[in-house]
């Protein structure tokens, strides 16, 4: 009897689907949501937005400081 097998198939696939589905269901748990008290994003979604847009503006600046002069 072979280590790959039908058997062996179906029950990797299996936990692989529900490893998915819990992974998913971390993820989801995981990212700040908006408060519903006062309809803003809390501090950590706000300071990950503000992180995001720094991180663009620098990679953007870096971007256009490696291109060749112009001849």
């Amino acid at each position: 009897m072979g280590i790959v097998n039908r058997r062996n198939a179906i029950i990797g696939w299996t936990v692989w689907q529900f490893g998915k589905a819990y992974a998913k269901q971390k993820a989801k748990a995981a990212v700040p949501t908006i408060d519903t008290e006062s309809k803003r994003p809390n501090k950590p979604a706000i300071v990950a937005a503000v992180a995001a847009l720094g991180a663009l503006v620098l990679f953007r600046r870096k971007k256009s400081d490696e291109l060749p002069p112009a001849e």
